[in-house]
């Protein structure tokens, strides 16, 4: 006896569970069937899993050993879409030599998470190899992004064709913070209650000159968004090898002093900002003292005004 398999976007569909549970008995116990039957179970596993561990959320906290003052906290939460979970997360503090690098970042993935779940991985390692990243950081970083970048298209046989925004944010010593991003995943910075924004949306509608000249074109559909050849929402982006002549990773840079009046950093994948402003956001964490807790709570407002996309905040607090 044969089992239909219904897949959707690589998940397991949750309405054939009953088909398989009421299945089961029928087997009988001669070694043919029973392989089967067990063949059966281990589908219905790995369905209980793929549908269960979508839902579930993520969250973590910690704190840097240089200023007490200083933590973070992260929360995750799967979208509405069936295909699995595609942001990853970077969040901790690392000891460099005489120096403390606080590494944060969200990796928004699209057609697959094998992308940014590399650059989870290998992104920070390759700022951290390039030898002037302590004096230059700025060009350290793009230097790096472009080498990231460059061997997940050599590896897209292996990780294949999809691709990632990236937002990162590095904190050397708790006094310089060095931002980079691209795509429209959005680092906000509040300073003294007031919401200032220190990456850059790369939309295609804002960079559709830039993708005409490489060759491509921005598409303009009734009741979708701009496009990249009528495919892709963001203008720079990670991997994307069948579309990468039209598009760019380099990222856009900026480095800030955390001065007094820095309070927190939101990093957040564009799951929160469709939703919600940077005012918004920062007015709803100002009074929550607790990094991982303001993160759980922007995570849970964007649910509350209906996003279904993947949601991942980080916040990391000053005070």
């Amino acid at each position: 006896m044969l089992l239909p398999i219904i897949k959707t976007n690589h998940s397991l569909h949750l309405s054939l569970l009953p088909y398989l549970v009421c299945f089961l008995p029928l087997f009988s116990s001669n070694s043919k069937e029973d392989y089967q039957a067990m063949a059966a179970r281990e589908i219905l596993n790995k369905m209980k899993e793929k549908v269960l561990g979508s839902t579930d959320s993520d969250s973590g906290k910690g704190k840097s050993k240089m200023s007490k003052n200083i933590t973070h906290g992260f929360y995750l939460v799967k979208g509405k879409s069936y295909h699995p979970m595609e942001d990853y997360v970077v969040a901790h503090f690392k000891k460099v030599e005489n120096n403390e690098l606080g590494l944060f970042a969200i990796f928004d993935g699209h057609a697959g998470h094998n992308v940014p779940n590399y650059l989870r991985t290998h992104l920070f390692d390759n700022i951290l190899k390039e030898p002037d990243f302590w004096k230059e950081p700025t060009d350290a970083i793009k230097r790096a992004y472009d080498v990231t970048d460059s061997t997940i298209l050599e590896k897209s046989g292996e990780l294949g064709r999809g691709g990632s925004t990236a937002v990162t944010a590095i904190l050397i010593n708790g006094q310089k913070l060095v931002v980079a991003n691209v795509g429209d995943s959005r680092a906000v910075l509040c300073k003294n209650g007031v919401a200032k924004q220190i990456s850059v949306d790369h939309e295609p509608i804002t960079e559709s000159e830039d993708i005409k000249n490489r060759g491509g074109f921005v598409s303009r559909f009734p009741g979708d968004v701009p496009r990249v050849d009528g495919r892709l929402a963001v203008s720079r982006a990670f991997g994307d090898k069948s579309l990468k002549k039209h598009l760019s990773s380099e990222p856009y840079v900026t480095v800030e002093m955390i001065l007094d009046d820095a309070e927190f950093i939101i990093l957040a994948s564009d799951g929160l900002w469709k939703v919600m402003s940077n005012q918004e956001a920062v007015d709803t964490i100002r009074d929550v003292k607790d990094a991982r807790s303001s993160a759980k709570r922007l995570a849970e407002e964007a649910l509350a005004r209906k996003s279904t996309d993947d949601i991942s905040c980080i916040v990391v607090k000053f005070q």
